[in-house]
């Protein structure tokens, strides 16, 4: 087996376990919040287990950056359309958006900003410590 499919199984079984944690705590703080905050065991059993998909694709698609052969912008898109996949059909899914051209476009729109926004933040911070570093290095 390929050794990054294996990275990408070990850190998805590692870190999926997070989600249905995260979960758990959102549902929470909402029936806290809201007086009429009802889900049946169907619902909260497919949050669970499209949270923890969720989780476990997330956690592995950071292996596509460890990938030393591939170009960024390679590594960049198979990131970022695993995220993209894996969020958009767990939000359809659970119907915590509906399934409507116009919401999803917002959604997109909104996934797309926050995730570049992301990315190059996390991008500017590791090239500046690695700028750091090799200062100190001299």
């Amino acid at each position: 087996m390929n050794k990054y499919v294996k990275e990408f199984i070990h850190r998805g079984m590692m870190f999926s376990g997070f989600g249905p944690i995260v979960l758990g705590v959102v549902y929470l703080i909402v029936s806290k919040a809201t007086d009429d905050f009802i889900l049946t065991g169907s619902q909260i059993c497919l949050a669970i287990t499209s949270v923890y998909i969720l989780a476990f694709l997330q956690a592995g698609a950071t292996v596509f950056n460890q990938i030393e052969h591939w170009p960024l912008a390679k590594s960049l898109l198979c990131h970022f359309l695993t995220l993209y996949g894996a969020y958009s059909l767990c939000y359809l899914i659970n119907t915590w958006i509906p399934f409507d051209v116009k919401i999803f476009l917002i959604f997109t729109l909104i996934f797309v900003l926050l995730y570049f926004v992301i990315w190059f933040t996390v991008y500017a911070s590791v090239k500046a410590t690695s700028k750091k570093l090799n200062k100190n290095l001299k």
